[in-house]
């Protein structure tokens, strides 16, 4: 339902897949660039499955791309900075394809902490035994192949959905008012208070910059040209919900966003710490 959207493959996308190749044209033999994926979304969405089999070069040419929304390019003698001002939609799956829920994501998933803090938003779909859930899903996959199956029919069509999406993206540009400004500033300030311990980081600026995209993106939804209150709260409680279930240490059930962007917890460290003094003293 997006604008524009790519989709593409961790395992079978390269670094030059991703960003842009070098080629001769074949009629004035000179060298010209062809976007990749991301250069291609820009002002969309780029959907990349199997994002933990991606290759370390073009695990690379992401941090880039996500933190400056561009990418360079330095081949043939073309030196340039292309914009990639996508979101990035990545699925992923643990090692073993078997979550450990006694090991942080970061070592049940083969990604980077430094690629894995880069994204707003880290939601784990687990798949829990649920006599409920369980019923649903198999009464809708076995729907799909009855004979007498009966097309559902969508609260909104389609060409209905993309139309709003692209006018909202297009035309709604919203400003921060102070309120909400107030309230952004509050919400960080409650979520670096969220552990007990003062040696534990609950969120980083990464996390109010996330709010601010987040809070932007819900006042697009309304088709408001300022971030209210509301905005922010509903970004507040997506970016808490993720945390909880992504930040979370499985050794002392707090959050801790080390665990994200350096790979290993605060408790982890201080246990490392404290045997290392151990053993010095002997």
């Amino acid at each position: 339902v997006a604008p524009r959207g790519i989709y593409t493959s961790g395992k079978g996308s390269s670094a030059v897949g991703l960003t842009a190749y070098v080629t001769k044209d074949p009629e004035t033999k000179q060298f010209v660039l062809e976007s990749g994926a991301l250069v291609l979304s820009d002002q969309g969405v780029c959907c990349i499955d199997e994002f933990d089999k991606m290759s370390d070069a073009a695990r690379s040419i992401l941090h880039e791309a996500m933190e400056q929304q561009t990418v360079s390019v330095a081949k043939a003698g073309i030196i340039c900075s292309l914009n990639a001002r996508t979101s990035v939609l990545a699925a992923a799956n643990p090692i073993n394809s078997k979550y450990d829920p006694k090991r942080s994501v970061v070592d049940n998933i083969n990604l980077p902490p430094s690629l894995l803090s880069r994204f707003d938003l880290i939601y784990l779909v687990l798949d829990k035994v649920n006599e409920n859930t369980d019923k649903m899903l198999a009464e809708h996959l076995v729907s799909l192949y009855r004979l007498d199956r009966e097309p559902a029919t969508a609260p909104i069509d389609q060409r209905t959905l993309m139309d709003y999406i692209s006018y909202a993206r297009r035309e709604i540009v919203p400003k921060i008012s102070d309120d909400a400004a107030d309230t952004l500033i509050r919400s960080y300030i409650s979520m670096r208070n969220m552990s007990d311990n003062r040696k534990v980081i609950s969120a980083t600026p990464r996390q109010l910059e996330g709010l601010i995209r987040l809070a932007e993106a819900h006042a697009r939804m309304r088709l408001s040209m300022h971030v209210e209150i509301e905005d922010v709260l509903e970004a507040e409680r997506l970016m808490k919900v993720s945390m909880q279930s992504a930040a979370m240490d499985p050794t002392t059930g707090t959050i801790d966003m080390d665990l994200i962007t350096t790979g290993r917890s605060a408790a982890d460290r201080s246990h490392a710490k404290q045997l290392a003094a151990a053993l010095k003293d002997r």
